[in-house]
């Protein structure tokens, strides 16, 4: 588990944590101000990011508190544990998914133009996984985002996420692709479209208040 030098109870109100570009968990009913609420979650991000990409043995994290911070149509699910660190909670694990434009080929080498549902990063902490966490994670992002896991493209997955994706989703047979993304049997049947509004305003700060733009 991943502890910190302050609460994530107090920062994180549910076992699994939905986070945006606003950096605010959803459904934070605290009584920290903002802005330092806004910089425990990207500490949690920055870490927990660079924890992933030292798993994956990856040069560069895929997922920090700025990149979120300037990310669009993104979203981190946050996994803790309430009575790690003493009863202050830890962090557990961590999901992020977002809409990215591809370009996919389908099984006939066709080329298609979408942007579909993708899993960008997906890391549970080495002494957590196999105990049920990862499914956790993974099935509370499933239930927020309604999307069938078929319908997902997968960034660089590792072969953990391969063998996960396999056991739990009976996601077995990937269709070639000629760029990073893995998609599997099944992604372009009844692809569901992009919500409507897709397009959110980025977050920024701007003498030390929030706008969206």
């Amino acid at each position: 588990m991943v502890d910190f030098n302050f609460s994530i109870n107090s920062l994180f109100p549910q076992e699994v944590n939905i986070v945006r570009n606003d950096l605010i968990p959803a459904g934070y009913q605290g009584e920290a101000a903002h802005h330092a609420v806004r910089s425990q979650v990207a500490t949690v991000l920055d870490v927990i990011g660079e924890a992933s990409a030292q798993a994956q043995g990856l040069k560069n994290a895929i997922t920090s508190g700025s990149k979120m911070l300037n990310a669009e149509n993104q979203t981190a699910y946050i996994l803790v544990d309430k009575s790690g660190n003493s009863g202050m909670g830890s962090v557990v694990g961590l999901l992020k998914v977002g809409r990215k434009k591809l370009f996919l080929l389908d099984e006939a080498g066709k080329s298609n133009e979408m942007v579909p549902q993708c899993v960008l990063d997906f890391y549970v902490v080495e002494t957590r996984q196999r105990s049920g966490c990862g499914k956790r994670l993974f099935e509370s992002m499933l239930r927020a985002e309604q999307v069938e896991p078929r319908y997902f493209a997968i960034d660089r997955p590792s072969p953990k996420l391969v063998s996960f994706l396999r056991k739990h989703y009976n996601l077995c047979i990937s269709i070639p692709q000629v760029n990073n993304y893995v998609i599997f049997s099944g992604f372009f049947q009844d692809q569901p479209p992009p919500a409507v509004s897709q397009t959110p305003r980025k977050a920024r700060l701007y003498m030390g208040k929030l706008q969206y733009v």
